[in-house]
């Protein structure tokens, strides 16, 4: 796929979703309260579906919505604030952990850095250029099984991982689209172009993709 078409696809989709729910962690980075919200919300997301975490989230941010406040909740209550999450219990040890971080390490404040992020505990490259382009509005690109999935069924990048997707797009995408590629790709997988059979019959950029690694289909 040349860099001229992968554009307008990315431009079509944006239109397209933005009839869908926007991803859980895209909801509270446009509350504009800080990458500290954005943070907490990435961790508590990983590996739960959006509808868990966005209950989790508001229960927990209706409690704490500082490192202090959330040093302050004994673990076994962090624990309830926060289940059903997946991995709940080990979550909250993490939080407790990465707020004890921003305290002592950070002076209080979310790092800004990329290097920073990925030195705060269950912080991979993922939640870090998620919390550094929606948190701190700066250029990070954010890749997630639906990004690595559909840039390579698009087939604009040829990728084993995501990291190795992370690092080919830094090489191939233009900066200007680095902050919103996760938006747009992650709701476009969640409901449309699904992981298995997608809905390629009625997909608004189907004449553009190459279906790379698609067996069936709807």
């Amino acid at each position: 796929m040349t860099q001229e078409t992968f554009q307008k696809v990315l431009t079509r989709l944006k239109r397209v979703v933005s009839r869908w729910d926007a991803p859980v962690v895209t909801l509270v980075a446009r509350t504009g309260q800080g990458p500290f919200r954005v943070l907490i919300s990435c961790l508590l997301s990983l590996r739960t579906k959006d509808e868990t975490t966005a209950v989790a989230v508001e229960r927990l941010f209706r409690r704490a919505v500082t490192p202090e406040a959330i040093l302050a909740i004994p673990a076994a209550e962090l624990e309830r604030l926060i289940y059903p999450v997946g991995f709940y219990r080990v979550k909250a040890r993490v939080l407790h952990h990465v707020c004890r971080q921003i305290l002592d390490t950070f002076g209080g404040k979310v790092p800004d850095t990329l290097e920073g992020l990925l030195e705060l505990k269950g912080v991979g490259r993922k939640t870090a250029n998620l919390v550094l382009s929606q948190g701190w509005g700066k250029d990070g690109i954010c890749v997630d099984v639906h990004v690595h999935r559909i840039t390579n069924r698009l087939g604009y990048v040829r990728t084993k991982t995501p990291d190795d997707t992370e690092m080919a797009l830094r090489r191939k995408l233009p900066v200007r689209y680095w902050k919103t590629i996760n938006q747009i790709l992650v709701a476009f997988g969640q409901n449309h172009c699904r992981p298995v059979s997608p809905h390629c019959s009625n997909c608004p950029v189907a004449a553009d993709c190459g279906r790379v690694g698609v067996t069936s289909s709807r």
